[in-house]
């Protein structure tokens, strides 16, 4: 009776330690007795597959070996494979691998250097686009202020040119064309060529030409000559101012030569018809400059027909009487 109460002792005591100093130590485990009370060789009693109904054990508990896993790889199963883990052992340790938190930015003397650097650039650029533009609105001004002188100065250089260019057409000759009467002569005429301008005038060429028609509108828009007509001097003639010279006589029985029938002289008897005589003088400027033209005036005469006497007096449209 001791000896079955030493066993179940025993037993308790043994259920007591933890597995693992068992394993480590199989020295420790006791030995089993024989009914004889002989001792027995020690050999390693294994653990009986049922316990007294008196004896209460309890399991011996062992901190499961966690094998390393690579960090970069999702926890798994039991089996090296991904995905849901092993519900058969909720105990089964998992490993989360989460990123370390980022390091604040510490600023370098380099840095904050440069970061004023910037702040004074953009400062200078501001102040260097203000003065900027106030130089480019000074400049504007200035530039409207010029343009409005030189405007002023060409307009008083357009005076003054024109100032000076009557200055120096009051200066040069005017060949003005007139009609005197023959005084030895009766009823005839001559057409004069004066000069009525402030220096001397030298006479190139005349020319004239004679014409009937009913009226002035029946005449050319223009004045026509032929080069027939033209009378070059051969030795130009030179009038002083106030001077003049006869360049056309015309008399009244010069009327006959030029109708061609009685009827036509009846016409003009009549004044049904008109007898027109124009021409054109050529001149120049006996100063003459490089740049210097020939100047004309052109002039016009209509003849009247009386019983017993003539007239020939100045008439005729712009065009026939024109000074250039």
């Amino acid at each position: 009776m001791l000896r079955q109460k030493a066993v179940l002792l025993a037993w308790f005591a043994v259920s007591l330690v933890p597995a693992g100093l068992l394993a480590q130590n199989p020295a420790a485990q006791l030995p089993a007795s024989s009914s004889t009370g002989a001792p027995r060789p020690t050999q390693p009693q294994t653990r009986p597959a049922t316990m007294p109904a008196t004896t209460t054990a309890q399991p011996a508990t062992t901190q499961p070996s966690v094998a390393p896993q690579n960090s970069t790889s999702p926890p798994g199963n039991s089996d090296g494979g991904f995905g849901e883990p092993d519900n058969g052992n909720p105990h089964q340790p998992q490993i989360i691998v989460s990123s370390p938190p980022p390091a604040p930015y510490e600023w370098s003397w380099h840095d904050r250097v440069l970061w004023g650097a910037y702040v004074i650039l953009a400062v200078l650029g501001y102040f260097a686009i203000m003065v900027a533009l106030r130089t480019l609105k000074s400049i504007e001004r200035h530039t409207e202020s010029s343009l409005a002188t030189s405007k002023a100065a060409l307009g008083s250089a357009a005076a003054a040119l024109l100032r000076t260019q009557a200055v120096v057409e009051a200066e040069r000759p005017w060949i003005v064309v007139t009609v005197e009467p023959f005084l030895t002569v009766e009823n005839s005429f001559k057409v004069v060529a004066q000069n009525r301008g402030r220096t001397p005038a030298q006479l190139i060429s005349t020319v004239d030409q004679i014409r009937v028609a009913v009226d002035e509108s029946n005449l050319p828009e223009q004045p026509e000559f032929s080069d027939e007509d033209l009378n070059k001097l051969e030795s130009p003639m030179i009038l002083l101012p106030g001077e003049s010279v006869g360049i056309r006589p015309f008399s009244r029985d010069e009327v006959n030569t030029i109708c061609k029938t009685r009827e036509e002289f009846e016409r003009i008897e009549l004044w049904e018809e008109k007898i027109f005589l124009y021409g054109k003088v050529t001149y120049r400027e006996l100063i003459n400059s490089p740049n210097s033209v020939d100047h004309e005036t052109t002039w016009c005469c209509r003849y009247i027909h009386g019983e017993s006497k003539s007239a020939l007096v100045i008439t005729g449209p712009a065009s026939y009487n024109n000074h250039t």
